[in-house]
């Protein structure tokens, strides 16, 4: 008889199959693209998305924008419209398979998210650009919804908040899309007429189209640190001009410099900030404490 016997079952493994098993521990650090450190996720999450050691602002979505600064009980709205397919485009691929994996990717119909809240005490309307769809690229449906949002900004009177991130017009809708320029653009001045204030958020990149029209046209243009903000990209204009471009060149503390911008915040002070603004711009200048003109002439913005 003998005392150990060989079991023929083989070792079994664990609950998962060999295609689910992963590292514990995967996941859990991102390396900063600007600085090589690796982060913790849960110290990124409390830092807002930046590096706690240089401060380089990653990537945000739009709706975890939108929940960073409005207060419980905000409403998302216009939600509802779709892109369609004007020109029948296909490149590397079909525009409709691109919008359906995007739409499935995203959780979204198009590249834009509004909604309306409070900000602190002040009741505004936000329009937040997803890059992360298209890469934030303006067809009909953002254009459309953008113009809804001043819109509506203008019949409630209350302050408008664009946060742009974008590539530009999308060109799988051709003249559409450029169409959409002139639109928010015309929309905004109703706004401007109507002395409602209105504050462009720019945040990395906004470029393209998007530049070229709504994202410069706030009563304060503002950036996050390091944004990515122009026309034309930095090597399409060197080889135009045939020149070096400076350091730091289209970035948010270079047009700040260069008097494009009124601020440069930080993601942490942003809230604070805009709360502050919007106080400002609310108040008749008479409270500011500022002499206001016996007859005050016509003016477009402040």
């Amino acid at each position: 008889m003998s005392w150990f016997k060989r079991q023929d079952s083989p070792i079994a493994p664990d609950s998962h199959s060999p295609d689910e098993r992963s590292v514990r521990t995967e996941g859990l650090w991102i390396k900063c693209p600007s600085c090589g450190k690796a982060i913790f996720r849960a110290q990124l999450e409390e830092t807002q998305q930046t590096c706690p050691d240089c401060g380089h602002h990653f990537k945000l979505d739009a709706r975890t924008r939108i929940a960073a600064l409005l207060e419980p009980g905000y409403q998302l709205v216009d939600l509802e419209l779709r892109s369609t397919d004007p020109l029948d485009f296909s490149d590397l691929k079909p525009y409709k398979r691109r919008l359906a994996e995007a739409q499935k990717k995203t959780g979204l119909n198009d590249a834009i998210v509004n909604a309306t809240g409070k900000l602190g005490e002040h009741d505004i309307v936000i329009s937040a650009m997803e890059y992360g769809f298209i890469g934030g690229s303006m067809g009909a449906v953002v254009g459309e919804t953008i113009a809804r949002a001043v819109d509506r900004a203008r019949e409630s009177r209350h302050p408008l908040l664009i946060i742009s991130a974008s590539g530009g017009a999308r060109m799988m809708e051709g003249i559409v899309s450029l169409m959409q320029l002139a639109k928010v653009s015309a929309a905004l001045g109703r706004l401007a007429d109507a002395r409602v204030p209105y504050i462009s958020l720019m945040t990395d990149p906004t470029t393209g189209g998007v530049t070229a029209s709504f994202a410069m046209l706030g009563d304060l243009n503002i950036a996050e640190p390091g944004a990515l903000i122009g026309f034309a990209g930095p090597r399409v204009i060197e080889q135009t001009i045939r020149q070096k471009l400076p350091e730091g060149f289209q970035r948010s503390e270079f047009l700040l410099d260069h008097g494009f911008l009124d601020a440069v915040v930080p993601r942490r002070d942003l809230k604070p900030w805009l709360i502050q603004a919007f106080t400002w711009l609310s108040t008749p200048a008479g409270s500011r404490g500022l002499q206001a003109p016996e007859q005050t002439p016509p003016t477009k913005r402040l």
